[in-house]
């Protein structure tokens, strides 16, 4: 769990977040900042340090694993840029009885992925859709999670619509969940993916990921 977690896919790869990323990460959200009108993204290097300082806290503590997502050969000469970040949080580890066939072994029980961002150059890309498919991938075949969930502001009707569209099932809603991206508090739609269902979201976005491929030839 603890070791640096590298997930490698063909447009992307998610690298363990570092302060190193900040400066990308700045110039990563500058661009169409009306687009984040209900996810906070931090704006300038003040608000940037702090923001990846405190997933840098969190991830101390296990709770968390934070990524900068970097598209492959996106920037000038075909450099790999950093385009956003996203982690996975609310890992838990169940207390199961003594003797349980389900016992972990230091593997997480279930998983949120969340704190997702993506400057406006990478949105509507194939990015987003290897992003996820690369995260379930890992939460469901190597830790073998029985759910990962996904959360959104009940006002975020694209981030919804983009849930229900890679399998989130959702689960119900929860409120006054916690601070919202225009400083109001937040009631949030919870959806979830189970381990009975990952096959079949694979497939389906392990097709999606090819059609968004070819889209962009």
């Amino acid at each position: 769990m603890r070791e640096p977690l590298v997930l490698e896919g063909r447009f992307i790869r998610l690298e363990p977040l570092t302060l190193v990323h900040v400066p990308a990460l700045v110039q990563a959200a500058s661009a169409e900042p009306e687009r984040y009108r209900w996810t906070y993204v931090p704006d300038g290097p003040v608000e940037m340090t702090d923001y990846v300082q405190r997933a840098l806290d969190n991830a101390a503590t296990g709770s968390q694993i934070p990524f900068a997502t970097v598209r492959r050969g996106a920037g000038p000469g075909g450099n790999d840029t950093v385009v956003g970040t996203t982690r996975f949080c609310e890992i838990s580890f169940w207390q199961w009885p003594p003797g349980s066939a389900y016992q972990r072994h230091g593997r997480p029980d279930v998983a949120e992925i969340g704190w997702t961002w993506l400057a406006a150059s990478a949105q509507r890309t194939p990015v987003n859709t290897e992003a996820k498919l690369l995260m379930l991938g890992h939460a469901f075949e190597t830790w073998g999670v029985h759910r990962v969930s996904l959360r959104t502001d009940v006002r975020n009707e694209r981030s919804r619509v983009a849930i229900e569209r890679i399998g989130g099932r959702l689960d119900g809603v929860l409120r006054a969940d916690r601070p919202g991206a225009d400083d109001t508090v937040r009631t949030s739609y919870l959806f979830s993916i189970v381990a009975t269902e990952w096959p079949a979201v694979k497939a389906a976005l392990t097709e999606r990921l090819g059609r968004d491929a070819d889209a962009r030839r």
